[in-house]
């Protein structure tokens, strides 16, 4: 099967995130989240999605995860899980993920970051953001865990996407949800 042709990469952040106190804190990977976001990454021709933590402990987990389902008995029972979780890979910083899409595509990836609380006005729109993937890659595209990306990695990203608005002022989407999302606003047919 032919892919899409877009240099997308995914980055879910866990250092530096806020809490709901809105205290710095460095998030816990969850197993849901690699197996959900990957199936969704891979569902979207997501090039690699980058689980980004500093803490080693969590990196140990996750790539422990990663094994049983890319090389271990996971793979062998379900194919398409290990060729989802085969395009994750366990970094320690946003720097570090940022010299891996150089590395593989020989240019500085544009960082593109969701905020749920943006509303200044200073925000991309949804087309826009397509025709930058289609245009100029290749694009990382940034989600935060907890309470969201900390302002420290807001002022390094390139875009901020508007954010998701449902019908209510209710707005605490999971992360595995909001990607889904945008992902599907962005490079969904």
């Amino acid at each position: 099967m032919k892919g899409s042709g877009v240099r997308l990469y995914m980055g879910l952040v866990h250092y530096p995130v806020y809490n709901k106190r809105f205290q710095t804190i460095a998030s816990a990977i969850t197993t849901l989240d690699l197996h959900d976001l990957a199936r969704i990454g891979r569902t979207y021709d997501v090039r690699t999605f980058f689980a980004i933590t500093p803490l080693e402990d969590q990196q140990v987990l996750a790539r422990r995860v990663l094994a049983h389902w890319v090389q271990g008995p996971g793979g062998r029972y379900n194919p398409d899980r290990k060729e989802a979780l085969g395009r994750v890979r366990v970094v320690s910083s946003l720097q570090d993920a940022r010299d891996a899409i150089q590395k593989a595509e020989c240019q500085h990836p544009i960082l593109v970051g969701t905020d749920a609380c943006r509303r200044d006005g200073g925000s991309m729109a949804y087309e826009e953001g397509r025709t930058l993937i289609r245009r100029d890659g290749p694009v990382l595209l940034l989600f935060g865990t907890a309470w969201g990306l900390h302002r420290e990695v807001l002022d390094l990203i390139d875009h901020v996407l508007d954010p998701i608005s449902g019908p209510t002022a209710y707005n605490h989407l999971p992360v595995r949800a909001a990607a889904a999302i945008v992902l599907d606003r962005l490079v969904g047919r």
